[in-house]
């Protein structure tokens, strides 16, 4: 096998289990938004407050302090 063949498959192994922590992380946020806007015992302000604190952990986790806005 060639130095670029194994090269490539190693790029490809790498990018593939980046893909799938980023798709297991999404599901997982995915997940608590969902959880947040289906729960019946929730109000709006409540449900305000919890994704507002997720973004807080999100944050808090990045170190990032500030997310780009969507222009639509």
């Amino acid at each position: 096998m060639s130095t670029t063949m194994a090269d490539r498959e190693f790029i490809e192994a790498v990018a593939q289990q980046l893909a799938s922590g980023i798709d297991a992380a999404l599901d997982r946020w995915m997940a608590e938004f969902e959880s947040i806007l289906q729960d019946p015992c929730l109000t709006a302000s409540d449900r305000l407050q919890a994704v507002h604190e997720i973004v807080l952990r999100y944050r808090e986790f990045t170190g990032r302090t500030d997310l780009r806005k969507c222009v639509n």
